[in-house]
């Protein structure tokens, strides 16, 4: 991941078995603009996560995709370890984000497709 917590594994100045090289990443200009997305389909089989970012205008019943991430289990679930110490970097600094009640949130569970709607 991009950022991780401190340490010999991603300082480029380090020394050791740990160390790994520094990544260097090529964005093009289109996605450099980044998209905005405040809905995330998540579908998985045995094999891949596929993620739908997508956007949901308000009171509009349907949602365009904006991009769609296909990952391995194991990179998804680092993804999601990078994301859990980031949210808690964040909230370090900026104070704790809060959650809407359960109750009235948008965003839900469906089993039947096996898809996690978060909005």
């Amino acid at each position: 991941m991009a950022d991780h917590p401190k340490g010999t594994h991603g300082d480029p100045t380090a020394t050791g078995p740990a160390t790994t090289p520094q990544l260097q990443i090529d964005v093009d200009d289109a996605t450099a603009q980044g998209s905005y997305s405040n809905l995330v389909l998540i579908n998985h089989n045995e094999n891949e996560f596929v993620l739908d970012f997508a956007y949901l205008q308000p009171s509009a019943p349907r949602a365009r995709v904006r991009a769609r991430i296909i990952s391995s289990p194991r990179h998804t679930k680092r993804l999601l370890r990078a994301l859990e110490h980031n949210l808690k970097r964040y909230e370090e600094r900026f104070g704790k984000i809060e959650e809407p009640d359960p109750a009235t949130r948008r965003g839900h569970a469906d089993r039947r497709h096996d898809q996690l709607m978060i909005s």
